[in-house]
């Protein structure tokens, strides 16, 4: 990790991860412009349709290589360009990325043992196995089968289950509903919104405009790399240009 982002934070720091003036690039191409955005300890939905930079966003914050960025993102006052992605998860970023990404020949149980952490050093939140059981019943049901062997909804409770594990301050979430049936979306949003509510900080990347607005507080509409609304969630759903772009309406 740079040097930069070994320093110690600031002693008081409201704002919990900010972004300012972020740009990313697949070799010439670029994926973000100028991207700026900050959250304290709230519920922020990040809106865009697919190929807009939500997923480049989500590589960039934490340090995944591509895309190459320039500008700040600091975490709790830390840089986070340039650092290594452990450090950064290390740092209480819990990540479910788009796609669940799971260890097909790994059980329910030994995926949340690999991601289990010790007493939480960065304060973030204690979650242990039996409180992911609690919160997905149907996971301690399937804890011995494989992640290949599980439905689609039973891979995505399980990758959020595995973020909880690492004792994030922030859970960034890309595309939860991602193939999943509306039933199956519908309890995916329901827990995201009751881990919100046990006062976990939510930083969800979504196309579903009406689930994820429903949840955050806040929200901002990113295309072509560039975000162009930001406003209160409930102000975005009510938002014209919103509702016929993400909500079919006319």
């Amino acid at each position: 990790m740079s040097e930069q982002a070994e320093s110690a934070p600031p002693e008081t720091a409201a704002t919990l991860l900010e972004i300012e003036g972020l740009s990313a690039f697949y070799g010439s191409a670029q994926a973000l412009e100028d991207v700026s955005f900050s959250m304290g300890r709230e519920s922020i939905a990040i809106l865009g349709r697919n190929g807009m930079g939500k997923t480049t966003l989500c590589n960039a914050i934490m340090g995944l290589s591509p895309p190459r960025a320039s500008g700040s993102i600091r975490f709790e006052g830390y840089e986070l360009v340039g650092g290594q992605s452990y450090k950064i998860a290390r740092r209480g970023i819990g990540y479910v990325p788009q796609g669940r990404r799971l260890f097909p020949s790994l059980t329910v149980d030994q995926h949340l043992r690999i991601a289990a952490r010790g007493t939480s050093s960065n304060g973030g939140s204690e979650w242990t196995r039996e409180r992911v059981y609690d919160l997905f019943p149907r996971l301690g049901e399937r804890k011995r089968n494989g992640g290949a062997q599980l439905s689609g909804g039973e891979q995505q409770m399980l990758a959020i289950g595995r973020a909880l594990m690492t004792k994030p301050k922030l859970m960034l979430l890309d595309e939860p509903s991602m193939g999943l049936a509306p039933i199956v979306v519908q309890r995916i949003f329901e827990t995201i919104r009751e881990i919100s509510g046990q006062g976990m900080t939510i930083l969800l990347v979504e196309q579903n405009a009406a689930q994820a607005l429903g949840l955050a507080d806040r929200g901002y509409v990113i295309e072509t790399g560039k975000i162009v609304l930001e406003d209160q969630a409930r102000d975005l759903l009510a938002n014209e240009q919103v509702r016929k772009a993400y909500l079919g309406e006319e």
